[in-house]
């Protein structure tokens, strides 16, 4: 197949198809010459990691509603940068988010640099993520290679390599495709048919628009493609946290440590599953098990045992926190049960005093 012929196909094709996100710029309103915000290019791209476009639209319009510019994140205080993150996982790129804010406005004058290698240069900032900016923002031809990427690269081609080995041959292989004219609307082009028509299961071919090119779908293989390595075992990992319910409600809770799980969250003390806590309750308490948390993290399959109980007096560690604070996901787990057994147990709900059913 012409390398070019790829791009035709596609670009034609987004020119009707395009997905409407509210990070984009339309290839119609590109064409009348709006140019994308480099920062909210970036922001979006960051926030896409590991996670879908339908979670990451509220993070984005409540991200860009308190801080609209990269001088007013670099700005914003850790701590709420952190709570507005919340839910979105994978935490240490949101400690990096507010680094690549602070560089760019500390040593580029609140300017992204427009190349992939002053990208790459940013803190936090990948491969990917520099080609995306790039490319997006800045109209460079580079190779924007994610997962859909990949996955239409490995059908077009009929790659049967493993990933990630594959990943090589397959990034070579987009970079051929990739357009001197228009290369950011190609690279989003070719995200969209991945995420639309050329799915991971049962891709819809009869509607591709560069079906006729596809080695994998003339070979009937396109469904099995691409082939990736079975993954290694999650490690399984035990501990316990202790929420603790003051009469008003308050709950204790700490800051974690810059680096490791959940780094830089707030969160309910623990007995030292992830290297920080102690084996032992922050406050005495008459202490009720609530039940078992889990949660999923890269390599490891966390299972926390939530005990939970009402004090009135100091904690050894900790402050007292209104009940609504923002909390990762994890922890939020760990609170709704805390909280449900304590309503349950106890006859309190919320955690605030309140009759309870059997009083006199």
């Amino acid at each position: 197949m012409r390398d070019d012929e790829v791009a035709r196909l596609l670009l034609a094709w987004y020119d009707i198809h395009a997905r409407v996100m509210p990070w984009r710029v339309s290839p119609q309103d590109r064409a009348a010459g709006v140019t994308p915000d480099p920062y909210r290019v970036w922001l979006s791209e960051v926030m896409l990691q590991q996670t879908t476009v339908a979670a990451v639209r509220g993070y984005f319009r409540r991200f860009t509603e308190l801080w609209p510019s990269v001088q007013a994140l670099a700005g914003a205080e850790d701590g709420a940068v952190m709570g507005e993150w919340a839910g979105l996982g994978y935490y240490a790129r949101a400690r990096n988010l507010l680094a690549c804010a602070r560089v760019v406005v500390a040593d580029h004058g609140g300017q992204f640099p427009d190349t992939e290698a002053g990208l790459r240069a940013l803190p936090g900032v990948g491969a990917y993520t520099a080609a995306a900016v790039a490319a997006i923002a800045f109209d460079r031809a580079a190779a924007v290679v994610d997962g859909n990427v990949e996955r239409v690269m490995a059908r077009l081609h009929a790659v049967t390599e493993e990933l990630p080995g594959a990943k090589g041959a397959l990034v070579t292989l987009a970079g051929r495709h990739t357009p001197q004219a228009r290369p950011g609307d190609y690279a989003q082009a070719v995200m969209d048919l991945g995420a639309t028509i050329c799915t991971p299961r049962n891709p819809a071919c009869g509607i591709c628009p560069v079906n006729g090119l596809c080695a994998a779908r003339a070979q009937g293989i396109a469904a099995e493609l691409p082939r990736k390595a079975r993954k290694a075992a999650k490690s399984v990992r035990q501990g316990r946290v202790w929420v603790v319910v003051r009469p008003d409600g308050g709950l204790l809770l700490e800051q974690r440590p810059a680096k490791g799980l959940l780094g830089g969250m707030l969160g309910f003390p623990g007995d030292g599953w992830d290297g920080f806590g102690q084996d032992m309750p922050p406050v005495q308490a008459d202490w009720h098990e609530a039940g078992e948390v889990r949660h999923i993290f890269t390599h490891i399959d966390l299972r926390l045992t939530v005990m939970v109980g009402r004090v009135e007096g100091p904690a050894l560690r900790g402050q007292f926190l209104p009940p609504e604070t923002p909390l990762p996901t994890l922890m939020d787990k760990a609170r709704a049960l805390a909280l449900a057994q304590l309503e349950a147990n106890l006859g309190v709900k919320g955690g605030h005093d309140e009759p309870s059913p059997s009083a006199d």
